[in-house]
Order: C-alpha cells, then structure tokens, then sequence
C-alpha cells in the first residue's frame, strides 16, 4: 500500500457541513467514552468556559450510570490531595499513621474532569498518564508505601487560545495527550447549534454490556492500522484507541461485529484530528502502483480490495477516507497541511522564558524540608503533617523538648527543626523579543517591505505567546524606538506599518539602543531575544559623522558589547548576497547569522523560534 503526498486542502467536498453535524460529532464522542471509559481515557474538548462547554459536560453526565464517581481537579492541586497522603487529623487523634486517599483514588470506575488542562504541569501529567496506563495510583512518601485503584477516563477542558490543538504555548503535554482518544473543539458553537439528543444512560448501560462479544476482526485491525499510516500518524496508541471507539461504536448501534460504519466514525473522530497529512486520490497513483509490483496477482490488478469477511467490512480504506472527509470541520485539512509543513521546518513552536524559583509568588510547588531562613515562608500543614507519625513515639520519650510528657490529659504536639516544610514556588519570566529593523537607503525600497512582512508575521506570533515586543528602527544619523516593549499587537502592527525608509545606515547607534533595552528587560526580570535586520553596511558612527570605516568599527565594538551581554541574538542578512560585514556583526554579537537573499517570512519565522 502506497502513501500518498498531501492534498491541496482548498478544494474540499465538506465546506457546506453544517455546525449541527459537527455537534452530532461532539455528542457521538460522549457517547463512546461513557460506553467504554478505561479504554478510550478520555477526551481533550478545546472550548472557553461558557454554556456549550456546559451542555456538553451536562449531556455527557446524563449518559453515566447513577453512581458513576466525577470528580474535578482543581487548579494548584497538592500532590497529597491528588495521589494521597497523611490524615492530618486522624493521625494526630489516634498518634499513628493514618492514610487519606487522594483524588486519582476516589476517580475509580468514575471520570477526572481537568479544567484548564494546558496548564499541568509536567510532573502532575506523568503521574496522570501513569494512572491511565495502569489503573492504579501509588504512594511511596511520608513513611506510607500503598497501591490504590485508579481506573478512570480523563476530560480534559484545554481553555487555550488558538483554533486548533497545539499551536499555543501553552498546551496538554503530549505525553498525556495522546493517552487521550478525542479532541474536541467546540469553540466555533453558539448555544443554538448545542442541542441535546435523548439518547440516555440505558443505551449506554446496554452498549456496556454488550461491549465485550463485540469481534474486531482482522480486516479491522489492519485497515486502521494502514489509514493510520496513510494519515501520517505513527503513535501505537493512535489505531488502539481507534479500535476501542470502533468497538464501542459497533455496541451501541447493538453489532457484534465491527462494520465499515464503526471504522468510519473511529477514523474520523481518533485518527483523523491527529494527521500530519492527508493522501492524494488513488487514481493519482494508480498507474506507478502497477509497474512497481509487476508480480501482483490477477485478483489485484482487477482492483480487488476486499479482506477475506469483506461482508462486514466491505471495500475500505480510499472509501473510508472519502466518506471521512466529507465529515471532517471545514478548516481541519488546512490545518493538516499546515502541521506538515512546520513539522518539516522546525520543532517545537514557540519559546518561554526561563523558570525561576521564589518562595513569594508563583505558581505553588510541593513543599520541602528546609530551614526558616529570612524571606522563607512555613507550610503549617506540611510541616503538622511530617510530624504527625511521630507523635506517639516522642511523647514517650523523656525530656522531649526539655519537659516531660503532659499528663494533665491535654495532648502535646511535638515538633523538630527537621520536620519543618518550606513553601516554594515556580515562577515563569515574561519574554520580550525586541526588533531592529534597518531602514536605510541601503536596504532599497522593495527589501524594507519584505523585511516588513516577515517582522509582522513575527510580531503576531509573539503576540500569540504573550512576549513583550519592542521595535528600533535605524535610518539617518540614529536609531530611533518606535514601540517601547508593549503586548499591543495593534501598537507594534501600527509602528511597523509607519516605518519610512531611506538615508544613512546607523548600525553603531541601533546596537547601542538594544543594549539599553536589553538590559531593561532583564531588570524588570524578562527574558529578552534579539532579533537585528540589516545588511551590515554601516555608514554612521555613533558621534553621527559619516564613514564607512569609522561606523563600521563603532559598530563592531558596540557589537562585541551586545555579546559579552550573553543575550540571545538572531543577525538577519537580508542583502540581496551575503554579507561579509552582517557575518561580522553576528559573530562579534555571539548570535545566530541567517542569510535572507529572498526574505522568506516562514524561514524568518522558523530562525527566530530556533533560539528558544
């Protein structure tokens, strides 16, 4: 079986999909994992807190069993909450140990509903998908060892901005993602379109039962295998859970055998929204396909494609992606092709600012033992609870403290420097990504819009990760800053699209203004990225005199200031041939030289998201 390039997406036979059909998706999904929770884990649903969401979770409650435990995972959970820990107060009553289940435990046979999801972390969604793999959550801390059952689905609410999963930076970690057999979005709803069906918790409970005479088939297995291929999805994960929601698909239109209908719904709803490509029609193909296999039997050259109980399954995989497409949201191949052509440009989108620690402010991490040195904050219940197994053991103990064990019937509490437990916070710097544009007669007219178009996309994209953007523009005797560093994105849009051009280049003068803003930056504890367009023929100095040499030797001195900074820097050459003085430049700044002799604004793109 051949895989086929991409598709163009514009030509596509589902624009005319009604909202109603996408939302008949969206309940189709609550159904599935209500039918088969630990099989399918869960679902990532993409929507802002609002009526839809809550009609969806609504619905999606009315199909569970009576019983059936939901559980909410709030923001900041402690890990003894989420996997279990000390009773605080039922050790301290009874001077032993006593165990407190945590939430992950009381999720058993139930659902986890997880909102804002995107913000996990990434030690909270390791345990998480641990519990998803097993079933089981374990406790080794505090001088508790158990093993609690933890069989539950996951509803993960991702509230991030962006249209589609992924292209934020903050996003599910795809460890746990993954796990996850749905992905939702029901952003583009209104209230109107999110309709309820009665289809109730009696079908599911019959869809349960049933669940387990359902036949697979090896045709099944094979197809979803192959359409996972051809779709460019290369997980495991991805065709077993296609193959559960085909299951679960087949219980609840009551067969026992899974049909060319079942594969169809599982493609479109586990597979198809996990694709980095999408494959050309076979008749594109077909001819090369026959001269690469000459020795294919008869039954093959006919065109023949059936397995061997093709009476349930029928012929399938082109079929399957036909009747897929027409079922998939209007922009979904687009985003498809997209995904392909950045995964082919670069890794990860986007960059953060560096973690840093705090015992004031953040975002509140386990406690850990420590010393009450100044600035350094107690955790009361931390610190109760680390001494909570002891307490028998010290009170029969003389001399504890420098007194004898109380018995005037008031229960004494005992407490030690070593049990103390020190709050802690993680705290992530803000970034600033400051531009420095070369508009100089040098640069010629026609350059300084192509640099203008790529910084635009860049601005959008800093935007879109909440960096703090400013802009220079260097033209004449001096740099000038057009946007101090600011969010707006209509600011820095309104700035750029001002910038004139023509005059002197200078170079010397740009530098030392991005130092100045630099340096800024890290004061008020950002993260600062450079990025410098020019093409290094510096004709100003600093003192505003012109000539070639003096300005050239202002700037590179200027430059080798930039680097002793240990700043990251991005030099765009953007001379019609590479610059010997742009190379300078940059390796005078200890920064990242890019030649842009046709300034392409995806390659820009992918050369500044490089120094994250």
């Amino acid at each position: 079986m051949m895989v086929a390039d991409h598709t163009s997406p514009t030509d596509h036979p589902n624009e005319a999909i009604s909202a109603i059909d996408l939302w008949d998706d969206a309940l189709l999904a609550a159904r599935l994992i209500a039918v088969d929770p630990t099989g399918l884990k869960g679902v990532v649903l993409k929507a802002k807190a609002g009526p839809v969401r809550d009609r969806w979770l609504s619905y999606f409650s009315s199909l569970l069993p009576e019983g059936t435990p939901l559980r909410r995972l709030p923001a900041g959970i402690t890990d003894d909450r989420l996997y279990g820990g000390i009773d605080l107060s039922a050790t301290l009553k009874s001077g032993k140990p006593v165990r407190l289940k945590g939430l992950l435990a009381e999720a058993d046979q139930g659902f986890l509903v997880a909102p804002m999801a995107e913000r996990l972390s990434l030690d909270h969604a390791s345990r998480l998908s641990g519990a998803l793999d097993f079933g089981e959550a374990r406790l080794e801390r505090d001088g508790l060892s158990a093993v609690d059952c933890a069989s539950f689905g996951l509803i993960a609410l991702d509230e991030g901005e962006g249209e589609s999963f992924g292209e934020t930076a903050e996003s599910l970690p795809p460890a746990l993602s993954e796990r996850l057999a749905f992905f939702l979005s029901l952003d583009s709803f209104s209230i109107r379109d999110a309709v309820e069906y009665a289809f109730g918790a009696e079908e599911v409970a019959e869809a349960r039962a049933m669940l387990c005479t359902v036949d697979a088939g090896e045709a099944a297995i094979e197809t979803l295998c192959g359409l996972a291929l051809k779709l460019g999805v290369f997980s495991i994960r991805a065709p077993v859970l296609a193959l559960k929601a085909a299951r679960a698909h087949a219980a609840l239109s009551g067969r026992c055998r899974i049909a060319e209908d079942d594969i169809i719904a599982a493609v479109r709803l586990v597979l198809a929204p996990r694709a980095t490509m999408w494959p050309a029609p076979e008749e594109d193909y077909e001819e090369e396909s026959v001269e690469a296999e000459p020795d294919r039997s008869d039954e093959q050259r006919d065109g023949t494609n059936e397995r061997p109980d093709s009476d349930t399954v029928g012929p399938i995989d082109d079929l399957v992606l036909e009747a897929v497409k027409v079922g998939l949201p209007p922009g979904l191949l687009a985003a498809i092709k997209a995904h392909s052509e950045r995964a082919r440009g670069k890794g990860e989108r986007g960059k953060q600012g560096s973690d840093q620690f705090s015992n004031t402010h953040g975002r509140p991490l386990s406690a850990r033992r420590g010393d009450l040195r100044a600035g350094r904050k107690l955790d009361v219940i931390a610190t109760l609870r680390k001494a909570a197994p002891f307490q028998a053991l010290r009170a029969r103990e003389k001399g504890v403290d420098g007194q004898k064990p109380s018995t005037q019937g008031r229960r004494r509490l005992y407490v030690r420097p070593e049990d103390f437990q020190i709050t802690r916070f993680k705290d992530r710097k803000e970034t600033a990504t400051i531009f420095a544009v070369d508009a100089s007669g040098s640069t010629a007219i026609a350059r300084l819009g192509e640099a203008k178009g790529a910084v635009e996309l860049l601005l959008s994209e800093s935007y879109a990760r909440r960096d703090h953007v400013a802009l220079i523009s260097f033209r004449g005797e001096k740099a000038d800053l057009l946007l101090s560093p600011t969010r707006s994105l209509v600011r820095a849009k309104r700035a750029l699209a001002a910038l004139p051009g023509g005059g002197g280049t200078p170079l010397a003068s740009a530098l030392s203004t991005s130092i100045g803003i630099v340096e800024d930056a890290e004061r008020r504890g950002r993260t600062p990225t450079f990025v410098l367009l020019t093409d290094g023929s510096a004709n100003i100095a600093l003192d505003g005199s012109a000539g070639r040499k003096h300005a050239f030797d202002d700037a590179l001195g200027v430059a080798r200031q930039f680097g002793a900074l240990g700043t990251k820097a991005l030099i765009v050459d953007i001379s019609k041939r590479k610059s010997a003085k742009a190379q300078e430049i940059a390796s005078a700044m200890n920064g990242l030289y890019v030649p842009l002799p046709h300034i392409n604004a995806e390659a820009l793109s992918s050369a500044v998201r490089a120094l994250a």
